[in-house]
């Protein structure tokens, strides 16, 4: 107990120390929570009982549900606080507990989820596994209040039999994850991930599969890439359907911009509201790429205004980006996004009103029913079922009009929105998050010719290496209230590289170059396989878990196998050092058996291989930075979907030391005092060229290969 300002006595635990915004809001429990931690575990072996595990994260709206029905109850915590030594754990800054434990759940319940609880032994070997567990049992469900005392009883009575029972459980996760190396990797798994996806294509709302409908841009940047291999035109259309659909619906904030979690329905209309960077960062890699790709402008404009939001409310002051926003204000989920008809005429004034609530279906009853109810409760979630371009199309003399009354009517329902009471934002700052923001800020800037945006990806990438690297490599995943920590895991390092090469590719500066070749190497040392080749998600330096765990299934985020494969594929290329490309082959090769029995899971992995078995193009420029045919020269190439190129520049200062890192280079030159393109195909090079518009052609062939 502490005493507040006015002398009251508040409860708090352990948790109260944390920089973990999730563990604060779990500090004040009447539950006695510890942290992941050595205390936490020596007490449960002095004391003779078993841990209760819960996992979860800031934004997680069944977490909160949780919470409230049972951390918050005092008689369920005295059960837990009997029976069990307590310990919450964030799965964002720990993701090597959960990518266990996790696996754990799957393996015993055949889902999995957050909240994750496990309960296990104090040698951290789980017996039992469960998602949500409400307070009272109902539908067959045991809730907290008759499964604690029935784990005690067992605890109590049976030990021996749980005991056996978490033995046989570790073990048999720990078999599962173990290499399925196969016969290889060839082309036709490429053909056989495209099928996959076709198969579960809606044809109908676009996007793959039924509800609940996520994002997944990674099958959207691999149906690009397959694309842009076979010409199958039905590729190109499951991506640009999936991403017009997803601008429409509910599931992108039409007020405030920026894409929700995802769907409840397949309509991509009601979605789960909580806000995730890692969403955003990778739909604007997909929408870049899709942008370069087709050249319509609905993509560029689409991506602007998800990178809007970023700098707007995602932004901390030091240049990284925060992690979250929840789906919950004022105890309910998506209240801060939802309109009465009454409140947007109020604001907009009746005839305004009735022209924007025709165009984002507004209805007095509202637009969609309620979860728990199924009936319209009088709110709606502003969605289009028109796109843009059928709008003004209807009436193609007012296009201008349109454009600028939407904008306009869009003005004024944010500000109006934002006096409202926001969800709460999660506001530590992780390195693999980060990692893809700095990704897709480069992309963008390459794409759209957009200098600010390289500019951020600058800040953030500066921000991570003088506040999260050590001079050795090491890095730290967590940076809060003036603290990094947690040691870095693989998602880390990969996804930062990946940020990095593509920043370098962006402004050309040498020194994020060899940053990136400098984590590659430590990558190398700590986290490799030697033995059956590919990475461990935690490096040989981490905490000892019950096993250690390597993973290359694409989620909601790609796996950091599947981007460590892309990053040792494209820095061979750049450096002419082809061991690296002799790692990233046995990396491929050791998910073989895994990732052909079943493509679709793998997507960013797809992506891998198509660049492995493309053939190579490596661009090395020679010439002035501040030089208009340079300048030129760069934005033709940064307007074409290439993904198999690496772009180097030379300069004729001599200044960058690119060819210290890239020895090829070094006796590449200028013709005749102007820029010159030096282009290599599949390890043969053509002859340089300073000639722009020749230049243009090979690049422009490049693009239609």
């Amino acid at each position: 107990m502490e005493k507040d300002e006015n002398n009251v006595q508040i409860r708090i635990n352990k948790l109260i120390h944390e920089k973990s915004p999730y563990l604060l809001q779990h500090a004040h429990n009447p539950v006695d929570w510890y942290p992941w931690g050595e205390e936490a575990f020596r007490k449960a072996k002095d004391e003779g009982k078993p841990v209760f595990l819960s996992i979860g994260y800031s934004t997680c709206h069944w977490c909160h549900v949780m919470e409230k029905e049972s951390f918050e109850n005092g008689n369920i915590a005295e059960l837990l606080n009997g029976s069990f030594v307590c310990v919450k754990v964030d799965r964002e800054e720990r993701p090597d507990i959960d990518n266990i434990y996790m696996s754990v759940c799957q393996a015993i319940t055949g889902r999995g989820g957050w909240p994750l609880t496990i309960l296990m032994t104090p040698e951290k070997k789980p017996f039992y596994a469960a998602t949500y567990i409400p307070a009272e049992s109902r539908y067959g469900i045991p809730g907290m209040f008759d499964l604690i005392p029935t784990i005690a009883d067992l605890w109590n009575n049976k030990r021996e039999e749980l005991l056996n029972s978490a033995e046989g459980i570790t073990s048999a996760v720990a078999s599962y994850g173990e290499q399925e190396n196969g016969e290889g990797i060839d082309e036709n798994v490429l053909h056989m991930a495209f099928k996959q996806i076709e198969n579960i294509f809606d044809n109908e709302h676009a996007g793959f599969g039924r509800e609940p409908k996520f994002p997944t841009p990674h099958h959207l940047t691999f149906l690009l890439r397959y694309w842009k291999r076979t010409g199958h035109a039905n590729a190109l259309e499951m991506t640009e359907r999936t991403l017009e659909s997803m601008r429409m619906g509910g599931i992108y904030d039409q007020i405030g911009f920026g894409y929700h979690r995802y769907s409840t329905d397949r309509q991509w209309l009601v979605p789960h509201f909580e806000k995730m960077l890692y969403d955003q960062a990778m739909m604007v890699i997909a929408l870049a790429e899709t942008f370069q790709a087709t050249g319509k402008p609905v993509y560029r404009d689409t991506a602007k205004e998800i990178l809007t939001y970023l700098k707007r409310d995602m932004l901390s002051p030091e240049g990284g980006f925060y992690s979250a926003e929840d789906a919950d204000s004022e105890g309910e989920e998506g209240k801060f996004y939802l309109w009465t008809a009454e409140e947007i005429e109020d604001i907009l004034g009746k005839d305004d009103a009735v022209k924007f609530n025709e165009i984002f279906n507004i209805q007095v009853e509202g637009n969609f029913a309620e979860e728990h109810t199924n009936v319209l409760s009088g709110r709606n979630i502003p969605h289009m079922t028109k796109s843009m371009e059928d709008i003004i199309s209807a009436k193609p003399e007012h296009d201008e009009d349109t454009i600028i009354f939407i904008e306009r009517s869009r003005r004024k329902l944010f500000n109006e929105r934002e006096k409202r009471i926001h969800p709460s934002k999660d506001d530590k700052i992780l390195t693999d998050w980060n990692g893809l923001t700095i990704v897709a800020l480069s992309k963008a800037a390459q794409a759209f010719n957009e200098d600010g945006y390289a500019k951020m990806a600058e800040d953030a990438a500066d921000f991570i290496i003088e506040e999260m690297t050590e001079a050795d490599g090491r890095m730290k995943h967590r940076y809060r209230e003036g603290e990094a920590a947690i040691d870095a895991f693989l998602e880390d390092y990969a996804f930062f590289i990946w940020g990095l090469i593509e920043l370098y590719q962006t402004n050309f500066r040498t020194e994020y170059l060899e940053h990136a070749l400098r984590l590659n190497n430590y990558l190398l040392t700590h986290f490799i396989d030697s033995k059956d080749g590919a990475f461990f998600h935690t490096s040989d330096e981490a905490e000892e878990l019950i096993f250690r765990s390597k993973e290359v299934y694409d989620g909601a985020i790609p796996s950091g196998n599947s981007v460590c494969i892309m990053n040792l594929l494209k820095l061979a290329k750049m450096t002419g050092n082809t061991e690296l490309e002799d790692i990233a082959h046995q990396a491929m090769n050791a998910f073989a058996g895994k990732v052909t029995a079943s493509p679709i899971g793998y997507t960013q992995f797809m992506s891998a291989v198509d660049l492995a078995m493309k053939e190579s193009v490596e661009m090395v420029i020679v010439g002035d930075m501040e030089d208009a045919d340079t300048k030129e020269i760069i934005e033709f190439i940064d307007d074409r979907f290439i993904p198999e190129k690496v772009l180097l520049f030379r300069s004729i200062y001599d200044k960058d030391n690119i060819s210290d890192i890239a020895p090829f280079t070094r006796d590449m030159e200028m013709k005749n005092g102007k820029t010159t393109v030096h282009i290599c195909q599949n390890h043969t090079c053509k002859l340089p060229s300073n000639d722009i518009e020749h230049i243009k052609e090979q690049i422009e062939a490049l693009s239609h290969m």
